[in-house]
């Protein structure tokens, strides 16, 4: 079982910049403290011959830090925006890192993009969709050395439970992308 084990400041992350945002608003003089972090990639995999999607289930400490019982997450095959080159390409390179499956790029299409956590860090997210199935498996995914990541096959004919089933622990974009999937690729 996983547990927090302390809680201390950081005198130089490497991923996130606690910063105060000095702005002005209807010519009132207002502070915001947020937290500077990178953009980032998520995709919706659907698997054609299992007829599932394809999540990745790993531990959050910061959703442990908030349950204190369990912080393991259902999200989408997701990474962060660290390097110069396209966010397709980001999303390909996670989708063989955590997931296993070597898709061409082409085959990788945007659904759409959008901020998350606005109150905090104000990030862009970039939601990608691609269908995948056995021919294209490269290796069994995990994700890098230092991470902890399960592949889950939800089967689409569950996943509208899934979605609003509380006893699984999913991001937003999970609950997205499986609606924008029965809006336009079920029809």
């Amino acid at each position: 079982m996983s547990k927090i084990d302390s809680i201390e400041q950081l005198s130089n992350p490497r991923f996130i910049k606690p910063v105060k945002i000095n702005y002005t608003q209807n010519k009132k003089k207002k502070v915001w403290e947020a937290v500077i972090s990178h953009d980032s990639v998520a995709i919706l995999l659907w698997h054609r011959d299992k007829d599932a999607f394809v999540l990745v289930k790993q531990l959050r400490a910061t959703v442990l830090n908030k349950n204190k019982v369990d912080g393991m997450m259902y999200e989408l095959c997701a990474g962060i925006v660290d390097k110069d080159t396209t966010n397709a390409q980001i999303a390909k390179e996670e989708i063989l890192e955590e997931c296993g499956y070597d898709v061409a790029i082409e085959n990788i299409e945007k659904i759409s993009s959008f901020y998350t956590s606005v109150g905090i860090s104000g990030t862009h997210q970039t939601l990608y969709y691609a269908e995948i199935d056995e021919s294209i498996k490269i290796h069994e995914g995990g994700g890098l050395e230092e991470e902890e990541i399960e592949v889950i096959f939800i089967p689409t004919d569950e996943s509208k439970t899934f979605m609003f089933d509380e006893s699984y622990k999913k991001t937003t974009g999970v609950m997205l992308s499986i609606y924008w999937f029965f809006e336009n690729k079920t029809k």
